[in-house]
């Protein structure tokens, strides 16, 4: 079985490839465990709170917070933990996070299409969603991680190109694993 972190996070006519960790109306924030091969609970969100679209992760990528880069998928129904999903990039909605012990990171979230999509398959850009909509996703995340004891201030929404710039630099930033031949080990 192939572990999906290691999967190859670009798919055909440049649409992306993300893995869905926590479904769409899920009080539960799963993550995935490349060592179990498995989805783990991570957090879980007071009553009445809930992801509003899946969310995920793009294999192979490591973003400032040293987890894979995020990715908020509009679809139009949850999938599965698990899933791979082809989606479009429609931009970046770039933060800075504030963890519990005080240090700020960049924690961005990358925000995608999914291809096929019937309700927002027409989406091109950040641009193109109701900005009442990007307004509440910015204020689910900063209500999210309040309760996760974290801040979480947006600083800018930018386009797909933004956020293409930023999954091209996550790649990089993933090491690289360096074989060995059976020759040079002790």
């Amino acid at each position: 079985m192939t572990r999906l972190d290691r999967i190859d996070p670009f798919g055909d006519d440049g649409h992306v490839r993300a893995v869905i960790e926590t479904p769409q109306g899920s009080r539960h924030k799963l993550k995935y465990e490349p060592t179990d091969q498995g989805f783990a609970i991570a957090a879980t969100m007071p009553a009445g709170m809930s992801f509003p679209f899946d969310f995920g992760f793009f294999p192979r990528t490591k973003a400032d917070d040293g987890d894979p880069l995020d990715v908020l998928v509009l679809m139009d129904g949850p999938a599965y933990p698990g899933t791979i999903v082809e989606a479009r990039l429609l931009g970046v909605i770039e933060a800075d996070q504030t963890e519990q012990d005080g240090t700020a990171v960049r924690n961005d979230r990358l925000v995608a299409v999914a291809r096929g999509s019937t309700e927002r398959g027409d989406l091109r850009s950040l641009k193109d969603v109701d900005p009442g909509l990007v307004s509440q996703l910015e204020s689910f995340f900063e209500t999210y991680n309040r309760f996760d004891g974290k801040g979480f201030r947006p600083r800018k929404v930018h386009g797909p190109i933004r956020a293409r710039h930023l999954l091209d630099a996550a790649l990089l930033r993933r090491p690289k694993r360096i074989r060995r031949s059976s020759s040079t080990r002790p």
